[in-house]
């Protein structure tokens, strides 16, 4: 325990036991006793505030405290000790009441640091021996045994293994990890025991750098704090004023004593922190780490966003976009050669082409005699087959393409896009496009940053220009600057924070310099503790750029709370102050009063530890929103599908052709025309009671009309193929249909997985 709690704890037993003692002493017919009592137990109070003052003086401060210590001394003074031990007591008390409330709203932010982890079970030759976490080092084997927290970052030794992240990234689901896969420090232990091996040292590790940040958050003091002081050096005078003017008219110093009582400032001295530190804290429960008062303030007067691209609002890395390929092609066996093949390969891009084929349920099968060219691509043996995957150049040296190659490089440049073709014994046979893609929850944070009164938003990234348009386009952002190294970056914050404050949101190193010169940088740090979550003032500790906007309502509801305790509770104080001056308060009720209404601002000011209350009807459980996501997820592999029909129909002759679309409409009639009508009969009903809007609704059953009309125009071509010569008319006909559906469901998807984001509980 700090000699400053001490010292608090004990002024407040002093001032206790002075007022209980000079009570008794008075209750047995010793008024003298008592008035000795109540000064004793009122004098090391004003001497400790003294102490306090003369600190803050020499510092260029001059606070609310002020107050407090001459209504004290001048109760002394005027022979009215009770009165001043009330004050003392009340004063006293105020501050253990502060640190309390401080404590219990900073409770979410010291979880995390009592979570860290003190000992490891690291694997010595055979044996396993409990170590202190300090004398682990990189590339040492640990053990985590079930229901454990995670010590250090590190990668799965083991076959797999259950990791629950939810402290750390939000991730309310443990997921399953795979031998190789990351795992990041603070993580708990859902499953089996499993083996570690180590990538960081615990200094180094996530859930150090959290423990760092979360210490910045319980330091840092916010400006809003001397903005209390600045309220105080017009309060001061007017007390005065009004307290001289009570004794000049009434010629009874009693009421000029009442009024300095009714005017002790603990409005001021509380209400500011409290609510600040409980926003804080509260943003903490969601995810959301602000370093301390100062970050939260400057978020709450937020004007501009400026946001980095890759990895802030696209995912960060390379996904697969569409397997193309050559004509009477399989897309999946395309796909299956190339990551199988891939797996030997420790480039960002194999990586992604074997997490697709897995999250497609491809079988993959072993590689041999692989050979590596590095920058270009690699070969192997797979089933006997000589497969080949990389550039073009690498797999051919004819210059003439053939019109599925040109299509495949023209769509790939269109989506700004990576290829990668696969051979099969020296003959193209497909190719991977994969590119970086907005994130799912991108729109919705765009929307929830305009709700919250962001009135600019733009993005700065070191990306082509022709790649980042395209996504300022489809967020309707204010401005796109691309083509911007960090140094550019610095210069595009400093130039919007000219105008208004400014927030930059970013997750790389390269954004650590704008962070820090913004007025409030948020880095996105779920994925480790980068430098960009050391420099910035607030870090998303969960995968979801949604925080953003929370993060401000929540600094702007917690500011709002704050300016809010701060004026009730001084008018309060003017309004007491007022009546001890027409002598309606004595002395001890003006500080009982006084007392009533800091308690009052106190727990005004604990608001902010929860959100806004609002009128909620139903909501959707988190079973159904799961159910309609997976629902969703086995629509989007049958869209794809439909996608590539659309392609293979191209070069289709009548009977391929004829195959072809009778696929498209049973796909379209067992798995589209399907989940559309479940929608109208069991979920739309469901939606109807939880939204206030149903014009929403309305629209959407719309689009399902629309879906339903295109599914029966192909189920007629289709009925009609046997009578029909397939020509290439009829062909363009059905293309353009299978092709209407496919982006028209795709895009209703998308505004559903909306509606459901926006109403699940």
């Amino acid at each position: 325990m700090s000699f400053d709690r001490v010292m608090r704890w004990a002024l407040v037993a002093i001032a206790i036991a002075g007022l209980i003692a000079g009570t008794l002493a008075r209750a047995a017919g010793r008024p003298d006793l008592a008035d000795v009592a109540w000064a004793l137990g009122t004098a090391p109070v004003i001497a400790g505030l003294a102490v306090s003052i003369v600190q803050d003086l020499v510092s260029g401060r001059v606070g609310v405290d002020a107050i407090a210590l001459l209504s004290m001394s001048a109760a002394l003074a005027l022979g009215q000790p009770l009165a001043g031990a009330v004050v003392a007591l009340m004063y006293s008390g105020g501050n253990v009441l502060e640190e309390i409330a401080v404590a219990r709203a900073e409770h979410d932010l010291r979880s995390l640091v009592d979570r860290a982890p003190r000992q490891v079970h690291r694997k010595s030759g055979e044996r396993i021996e409990d170590v202190p976490i300090e004398d682990v080092a990189v590339g040492e084997e640990l053990l985590v045994k079930a229901g454990e927290i995670v010590p250090v970052d590190g990668v799965v030794a083991s076959a797999f293994a259950t990791i629950d992240e939810s402290a750390v990234t939000g991730e309310p689901i443990p997921v399953e990890k795979t031998r190789g896969s990351a795992v990041l420090s603070g993580s708990l232990n859902a499953g089996e025991t499993f083996q570690l091996t180590v990538t960081a040292a615990a200094s180094e590790s996530t859930y150090a750098g959290i423990v760092r940040m979360v210490t910045a958050a319980q330091t840092a003091k916010a400006p809003f704090v001397r903005l209390a002081d600045r309220y105080a050096l017009i309060f001061l005078p007017v007390t005065l004023l009004v307290s001289f003017l009570a004794w000049h008219i009434s010629g009874d110093v009693t009421r000029s004593i009442a009024v300095l009582v009714a005017a002790t400032p603990c409005p001021l001295i509380l209400a500011a922190p409290v609510a600040f530190i409980a926003g804080v804290a509260q943003a903490a429960r969601r995810g959301i780490l602000i370093k301390g008062g100062k970050a939260l303030e400057a978020l709450a007067r937020a004007h501009t966003v400026l946001f980095d691209k890759t990895g802030t609002l696209t995912v960060g890395g390379a996904r697969l976009l569409s397997v193309e390929v050559a004509p009477s092609e399989d897309p999946d066996e395309v796909l299956t050669l190339g990551a199988s093949l891939e797996q030997a390969s420790h480039h960002v891009l194999a990586k992604a082409i074997v997490a697709a084929a897995l999250a497609r349920r491809l079988e993959l099968k072993p590689p041999e005699h692989v050979k590596e060219t590095m920058g270009a691509g690699l070969s192997g043996q797979i089933d006997g087959r000589r497969v080949m995957a990389g550039s073009r150049e690498m797999l051919l040296s004819r210059a003439e393409l053939s019109p599925w190659e040109l299509r495949a490089i023209r769509r790939a440049s269109w989506r700004s896009a990576l290829i990668v073709f696969v051979a099969v014994d020296g003959r193209l046979v497909g190719a991977l496009l994969l590119a970086d893609e907005l994130r799912a929850d991108t729109p919705r944070a765009i929307r929830l940053l305009r709700d919250a009164g962001i009135a600019r938003m733009v993005m700065v990234t070191g990306d082509r220009a022709a790649a980042a348009q395209a996504i300022g386009a489809a967020l309707d952002l204010d401005a796109v600057l691309a083509d911007r190294v960090p140094s550019d970056k610095v210069e595009a914050v400093r130039s919007e924070q000219r105008l208004h404050s400014t927030v930059m949101v970013g997750d790389g190193i390269n954004d650590a310099p704008a962070l820090a010169a913004a007025d409030t940088g948020v880095a996105l740090g779920a994925r480790g503790a980068s430098a960009s979550s050391e420099a910035a003032d607030v870090v998303i500790l969960t995968d979801r750029l949604d925080r953003v906007g929370e993060a401000i309502v929540i600094a702007q509801r917690a500011r709002r709370i704050a300016l809010q305790s701060i004026f009730v509770g001084m008018g309060l104080s003017l309004a007491a102050m007022a009546a001890a001056s027409l002598g309606w308060l004595d002395p001890v009720p003006a500080a009982i009063v006084q007392e009533v209404i800091d308690v009052a601002v106190i727990l005004n000011a604990l608001r902010a530890l929860n959100p806004a209350l609002v009128r909620r009807g139903p909501r959707l459980t988190a079973e159904q929103g799961l159910t309609l996501h997976h629902d969703h997820q086995a629509l989007l592999r049958d869209l794809g599908r439909l996608r590539q029909i659309v392609d293979a129909l191209d070069d289709a002759g009548p009977e391929s052709a004829a195959a072809l679309i009778g696929e498209a409409d049973r796909l379209v009639q067992g798995s589209v025309v399907m989940h559309e009508r479940e929608d109208e009969d069991s979920v739309y009903p469901k939606l109807t009671e939880v939204l206030r809007d149903r014009h929403g609704l309305s629209a959407m059953s719309r689009a399902h009309r629309e879906i339903l009309h295109l599914a029966r125009l192909l189920a007629r071509i289709a009925a009609d193929l046997p009578s029909e010569k397939i020509d290439r008319y009829l062909i363009r006909d059905a293309q353009r249909v299978i092709e209407a559906i496919e982006t028209l469901v795709r895009m209703h998807t998308a505004q559903e997985e909306d509606i459901y984001e926006a109403v699940a509980a």
